[in-house]
């Protein structure tokens, strides 16, 4: 084979190549909101359970201090501990630094492997809406921006605000803090049509939350049939 017939050869494989790979995840974007939307109630079951706690009003900010290893310690030992009380188990994010999209990705596509779209949407309305959320910035908000676009960089309390308002979703949290076990995010000036349900290890890290029920393994063993 010549070096031109075996460079439109590799290039016509990879161009085949780019356009399966087009379409498997956007048949698997599909199907994961399918799946989500048919499940909502089963996230409403959630709150149902959790009812009886309450929560606190929330308030957009950016990430704190990271605790130190001690108090690291006790807070997941706390979280642990809510989590088999109230009958939940974690979805294992990975931790790249990606972990609030990741989490939140899984929640609404099943897939946590789309949080860069969760990412690419949280700084659309971030920036289209900057009068809505920069006065919770305490940096010049174009800074804020470019920070936080990063693919690696920690989403905040102000991003999960973002989610919820361009998800049009309730964002729940079951958290490690010591005074204050849930936290709800609600959207502005829209009626939530789903719930996501996130575990939050403060200041260190985000994990997709299910009823100990299967639930998570059943969707995903749709996705794989």
């Amino acid at each position: 084979m010549s070096e031109q017939q075996d460079h439109v050869s590799k290039s016509s494989s990879s161009s085949i190549s780019t356009s399966t790979q087009e379409s498997e995840e956007e048949v698997s974007v599909t199907i994961g909101s399918l799946l989500a939307q048919a499940r909502n109630d089963k996230g409403h079951s959630l709150g149902r359970r959790l009812l009886h706690l309450g929560s606190v009003p929330h308030r957009p900010r950016v990430n704190g201090d990271i605790p130190n290893v001690d108090n690291a310690t006790l807070d997941h030992e706390r979280l642990l501990e809510r989590l088999g009380t109230y009958g939940l188990a974690e979805f294992q994010i990975e931790g790249d630094g990606n972990c609030q999209f990741r989490a939140l990705a899984d929640q609404i596509f099943r897939n946590p492997e789309y949080h860069k779209q969760v990412r690419k949407a949280v700084m659309k309305q971030l920036k289209e809406f900057r009068k809505r959320y920069e006065g919770y910035v305490p940096m010049e908000y174009k800074v804020y921006l470019k920070k936080m676009k990063r693919s690696g960089e920690w989403g905040d309390h102000l991003t999960l605000q973002a989610a919820a308002d361009r998800f049009g979703a309730k964002i729940c949290l079951l958290t490690s803090f010591r005074d204050t076990c849930l936290i709800e995010i609600v959207p502005r000036d829209l009626t939530p049509t789903r719930e996501l349900w996130l575990s939050f290890w403060c200041e260190v890290h985000y994990n997709s939350l299910y009823a100990t029920d299967g639930e998570r393994l059943f969707c995903l063993g749709l996705l794989i049939w």
